[in-house]
């Protein structure tokens, strides 16, 4: 029996605030998410909104990253914008940059963030999605985001994702990008590959592991040292005499 996603409560957030000037002129689109790739004349067109649904899930990717066949499905007409996300979230580049390297509540994050273009909605959310991670899989998941109501409704079948938030009196821009606040892989792991490398140099090459995991913070070199006392030294002794100069030139006078 499969535990259905459970409720949990709306945040307040800039992307969840309604149009207040009863036109666009309130809501900008980071990426411009609005157009349709039913409505591409060109060639031209269809190259750019293929770019930036590469940069809205990879941020930048490399051209052995990109998925031509799932472009030519796209340009051909047979997948739809919706189908051609799909297939980058589930893609190999995808599973093996991101997915196998972040936990279930960190992937809720990148891909709420990612594909509706907005922060989750507290703990509840990143909660109640993981787990589905856990429980059902990272496909149903998938699924389940892209079928939703807040998909649909801002993007729809045709529509590129992209980070969305509301015009602000005194701010140029929306919410931070989503590649910014949450890159390809924590500090976790990031420490966990710092500690595994040491572990294989450590039983390849029969050193030990305690003075290899202290040669990460061991002291820098002594003429680097030497360097930025000087260095200091002749800060300090400017810094003084600035003061000293003002001190007599306001006494004089």
């Amino acid at each position: 029996m499969t535990i259905p996603v459970l409720t949990y409560s709306q945040k307040s957030q800039n992307s969840r605030v309604d149009n207040l000037a009863g036109n666009t002129d309130s809501i900008k689109y980071q990426a411009t998410g609005e157009i349709s790739a039913s409505s591409i004349s060109t060639r031209r067109d269809m190259d750019s909104l293929i770019e930036q649904t590469y940069r809205q899930i990879f941020f930048h990717a490399m051209s052995c990253d990109r998925d031509i066949y799932l472009e030519s499905q796209l340009r051909s007409g047979y997948i739809t914008m919706r189908d051609f996300v799909r297939g980058l979230l589930l893609s190999e580049r995808f599973q093996q940059g991101y997915y196998q390297c972040s936990s279930n509540y960190r992937m809720v994050d990148q891909v709420v963030g990612r594909v509706l273009g907005r922060s989750v909605s507290g703990e509840g959310e990143r909660l109640a999605w993981s787990i589905v991670i856990a429980e059902r899989g990272f496909t149903n998941f998938v699924d389940q985001i892209l079928e939703s109501d807040e998909y649909m409704i801002n993007f729809g079948y045709d529509g590129t994702p992209a980070q969305r938030g509301r015009l602000i009196a005194g701010r140029s821009t929306g919410d931070m990008p989503i590649y910014q606040k949450f890159p390809r892989y924590g500090e976790d792991w990031r420490n966990a590959l710092i500690e595994r490398e040491f572990v294989n140099k450590t039983f390849t090459t029969g050193g030990d592991l305690r003075s290899e995991m202290k040669s990460i913070v061991r002291k820098p070199p002594a003429w680097l040292i030497k360097s930025w006392l000087v260095l200091f030294a002749i800060g300090g002794f400017e810094l003084a005499r600035v003061i000293l100069t003002i001190g007599i030139s306001m006494v004089r006078n």
